[in-house]
């Protein structure tokens, strides 16, 4: 009898992983990419993770650090991601170029492009003409860069007297603060956590909506073979991150802590303050309008971004896209 006990006790154990919750095998394994490492607007990722969304929802998430646009859709491409948070625009900008055709958004998390000249206060930069002459830092294949022509037209800057310095999305705030460049191409929710970088040098925040308004920001997205095969899974997915999303709005020093724990090297100060100020520019049902996305694609193609012919149905699936 007592032998026979035994047995069922490390039978138990060996089930539990020697006291730890035993793995859900039925869960789909999915990798997610962040849009931009580990700040702020990327947080509700974790809390969905944190606060089992993912884990209700049937899923087993991997988080992956994102850098940007162009190099995200290129992990998407190599099948190394199943889903990521990316700038539409940005993403919009390469299909209408013939790049990553084979992706679709599924939920909106900016409805608002939040791309933005982000200088310090006694630069000498104020307005957008204040940029010629000047080093302008971005993140390499990021939106900034890739919607920038379209903002020089419009904003009457000569965009051949704009010099760029690449440099990956952390270094960043680093290059203005030493002044290694005059200004970021960047988003303007990150003006905190610059400001924190520069010793508490106030900034002067310049956005590219000012001449663009009707550009979307970030987005979910998925190649189309996963929204194609997978739509429940998509679908689940995008539920469990959207209550993250709104969770993360309503709770943000929470959500910033939580990011914190996964992520040591996050800065928690800053991350409050993109949750914060990107507040204003969320859905949190994360809805996707059809006549905004046509009106963004024809601003684009307008301003000489993208070719003729890209249409909403082949950037979006409306069938997995929330309503309000």
């Amino acid at each position: 009898m007592r032998r026979g006990a035994a047995v069922l006790i490390t039978a138990l154990l060996m089930l539990a992983g020697c006291g730890g919750e035993p793995e859900d095998q039925s869960a789909d394994k999915v990798t997610y990419l962040t849009a931009f490492g580990a700040v702020g607007r990327d947080a509700f990722a974790w809390v969905a993770q944190e606060k089992g969304y993912f884990r209700d929802a049937g899923i087993d998430v991997t988080i992956r650090l994102g850098a940007a646009t162009g190099e995200n859709l290129k992990v998407l491409a190599a099948g190394q991601a199943q889903f990521a948070n990316l700038d539409l625009t940005g993403t919009w900008i390469l299909a209408g170029k013939g790049e990553f055709r084979d992706v679709r958004a599924f939920a909106a998390v900016h409805q608002q492009s939040l791309v933005s000249i982000v200088a310090l206060e006694g630069s000498g930069i104020t307005a957008p003409k204040d940029l010629e002459g000047k080093k302008l830092g971005a993140a390499t294949g990021s939106v900034n860069q890739l919607l920038f022509p379209a903002y020089a037209k419009l904003a009457g800057i000569d965009e051949s007297r704009v010099e760029w310095v690449n440099a990956p999305p952390a270094q960043l705030p680093a290059l203005l603060a030493s002044g290694r460049v005059d200004a970021l191409s960047t988003f303007l929710i990150g003006a905190r956590g610059i400001e924190k970088a520069a010793g508490g040098r106030k900034t002067v925040v310049l956005p590219y909506s000012e001449y663009l308004p009707e550009l979307f920001g970030n987005g979910l997205i998925a190649p189309s073979s996963v929204t194609d095969g997978q739509p429940d899974l998509t679908k689940r997915f995008r539920d469990a991150a959207l209550k993250g999303l709104r969770y993360t709005l309503e709770h943000p020093d929470e959500a910033a802590q939580i990011m914190k724990k996964a992520q040591p090297a996050a800065d928690v100060t800053a991350a409050v303050g993109e949750i914060t100020l990107m507040a204003p520019y969320v859905k949190p049902s994360g809805v996707i309008d059809k006549g905004r996305v046509t009106g963004a694609l024809t601003t684009l193609e307008r301003n000489g971004l993208i070719n003729p012919g890209l249409t909403a149905d082949a950037v979006v699936d409306f069938t997995l896209t929330p309503t309000e």
